[in-house]
């Protein structure tokens, strides 16, 4: 294993710790960074709302994690730590509600564009101190927000996940949603939007096998939608069932729309699409490794094992990572592609 001395800083100061975790899960959820560091820094009116930043080594550049503490426990020995990456800020994390905004018939996101309106939505936050969205590009292909009718008091989580997901690039074999997550460029948290990565096209970022980087592997079977429900332009609809696999795995429901589809044959073979990249995700693996803590959500890996069934491409969906001053493990969660739409669209009982 590479040797590393992880760094954490809070308001730029390198800090000792004792130990910590990096948890990352993707899919629009905020990172969390927990550490443990010594009395003396205090309580938790002296360290709320500090920014934090995580180095996976000292001679790093750029951060792995930059947060902003949410909360501080003293105990006996030690103050624990829990800090947010900027989108922690759209979610529950340490607060009692969500960052919301409100929107009415005279003063709303009607018209913009996907990146215009997230851009809108977080300075209407008032969160573009913390989100910034310097990067952020329309999605492929780019929608209007005037779909959604976004009105009243509305949580900025369901306005980037609806413009995001719902932006379906059909370039490939099979749909892909689009996709959230933060990038550091060194000073700040960038927002950026991007297609999921297509697992037999995107350049291989680390490779592992059993005999050099796998430590360990565990597979869970994720539930898949059986009947699919699409609505497309101007109100048509068509609903996708499979009838063998229905039998097999039981009734479980997704609902998409896709503006793009004009008639009930259309939906209906989108739906079939949707259903054959959902087989491709039925099994997601969690892998302990020796390598990759520098990966990132949506890049692309590949995997050799002597079991064909488990060999090949996959998609990077989150990292965890234990350190201590002088150790670390790294445990990866992968899927192999094509993608699901269940993962994102709220509509789904998966």
């Amino acid at each position: 294993m590479q040797k590393i001395s992880p760094k954490i800083a809070i308001e730029g100061k390198s800090v000792e710790y004792l130990e910590g975790s990096y948890s990352n899960n993707g899919g629009g959820t905020a990172a969390e960074l927990n550490f443990s560091m010594p009395l003396q820094y205090g309580g938790n009116r002296k360290l709320w709302n500090k920014e934090v930043t995580l180095y996976l080594d000292e001679a790093d550049s750029t951060p792995l994690f930059r947060g902003w503490i949410r909360r501080a426990n003293p105990t006996l020995n030690d103050i624990e730590i829990l800090a947010m990456d900027a989108l922690g800020y759209t979610v529950k994390g340490g607060e009692s509600s969500k960052s919301s905004i409100v929107l009415t018939k005279q003063d709303n996101l009607d018209g913009h564009t996907t990146g215009a309106a997230i851009v809108s939505a977080i300075k209407r936050a008032k969160l573009d101190t913390k989100l910034k969205t310097d990067a952020i590009r329309n999605s492929t292909p780019s929608i209007s927000a005037s779909r959604f009718n976004f009105r009243g008091r509305v949580s900025l989580e369901e306005i980037i996940k609806k413009m995001v997901s719902n932006s379906i690039d059909e370039s490939g074999t099979l749909p892909r949603p689009n996709i959230y997550k933060l990038i550091d460029d060194g000073t700040n948290s960038q927002l950026v939007i991007e297609p999921e990565a297509d697992v037999d096209a995107a350049q291989i970022a680390h490779v592992f096998t059993e005999d050099d980087n796998i430590l360990s592997l565990t597979i869970n079977e994720k539930k898949i939608p059986t009947i699919i429900l699409v609505k497309g332009r101007n109100g048509v609809e068509g609903t996708f069932t499979h009838d063998g696999a229905l039998t097999a795995l039981d009734r479980s429901y997704l609902e998409v729309s896709n503006e793009q589809l004009t008639s009930p044959a259309e939906c209906v073979d989108f739906g079939r699409k949707l259903f054959e990249a959902n087989l491709h995700n039925q099994y997601e693996y969690a892998i302990e490794v020796s390598e990759g803590s520098y990966l990132s959500e949506n890049e692309v890996i590949r995997v050799e094992t002597n079991d064909r069934d488990y060999s090949g491409n996959y998609r990077v969906i989150g990292k965890n990572i234990s350190f201590s001053p002088d150790s670390y493990s790294v445990g990866i969660v992968i899927n192999r592609k094509p993608p699901t739409l269940a993962e994102y669209i709220a509509d789904s009982d998966n």
